[in-house]
């Protein structure tokens, strides 16, 4: 891909982005790699408005969401300083297309991940982090159909992501059983989901492993200070209407968020 049609393709994803109007597949972005380039074009622009990032996403660690959204391996896409939130907040509901809540553990690194030439380890990545929490993930589905408007203008968009809320952050220790961590999402009050945190690829850790080879295939590294959320161990709750959402996450707490 050129790069005058690299840079056409992330002004588009900038006014899509800034404007709230609808995505639809971008058939210039042909593979993934083109769409994690178009990614780190779009959000240096994007960054102007919306602040630094801070932090990354995983949209697709479980199968259901792969399934969801029709890729055959999970997406990265950055977050945002001002899109980033402690728990307890409230957000317009109208602000968002298609509001999605997400039902998450979060891990802040204590350590750089340069890009280096040789694979990272679990245990090395593991060593990386400093902090683990409950996270709430806010995806909006800003696409003409979510299911078909593929991986590569995922990435672009950085799959999906809207807002991340932070529950409180507790000292990374090693022995927790994360892939046995049960998590639940409530609206309203009332139990709608509930998963394990198997669900992100069969281990959070895995998770944050896939996240930290593939930004070092692309090239890009991680600082220490950036939070990394490890996907959805339930489905998706789409939003009907104004609600309070509350995920819960076995040793971990809970996090909570009015739509309004």
């Amino acid at each position: 891909m050129d790069g005058d049609a690299l840079k056409h393709a992330a002004s588009k994803i900038v006014a899509h982005r800034l404007s709230a109007t609808p995505i639809t597949r971008m058939a210039e972005l042909a593979t993934l790699e083109a769409g994690y380039a178009c990614q780190q074009l779009a959000n240096r622009a994007l960054a102007k408005a919306l602040g630094p990032v801070v932090g990354l996403k995983i949209g697709g660690t479980a199968e259901s969401a792969r399934r969801l959204i029709g890729i055959d391996e999970p997406i990265l896409g950055e977050v945002f300083a001002s899109t980033v939130h402690r728990s307890g907040v409230g957000l317009p509901l109208a602000a968002y297309r298609r509001a999605g809540i997400e039902t998450e553990i979060a891990v802040r690194l204590g350590r750089d991940l340069p890009v280096r030439p040789t694979p990272y380890t679990r245990a090395e990545v593991a060593d990386a982090v400093a902090t683990i929490m409950a996270a709430i993930e806010l995806v909006d589905d800003r696409y003409e159909g979510l299911a078909s408007v593929g991986g590569p203008t995922l990435a672009a968009d950085n799959a999906c992501n809207a807002a991340a809320i932070l529950g409180p952050e507790h000292p990374f220790d090693p022995a927790l059983p994360l892939d046995r961590l049960v998590a639940c999402t409530l609206i309203d009050g009332r139990e709608v989901e509930r998963g394990t945190g198997a669900a992100l690829l069969g281990h959070p850790l895995e998770a944050l492993l896939f996240a930290v080879e593939k930004r070092r295939q692309l090239g890009l590294g991680l600082e220490a200070g950036t939070f990394v959320s490890l996907g959805t161990m339930t489905l998706p709750q789409w939003a009907k209407g104004p609600a309070r959402y509350r995920i819960e996450v076995e040793a971990l707490g809970a996090v909570e968020l009015t739509l309004a």
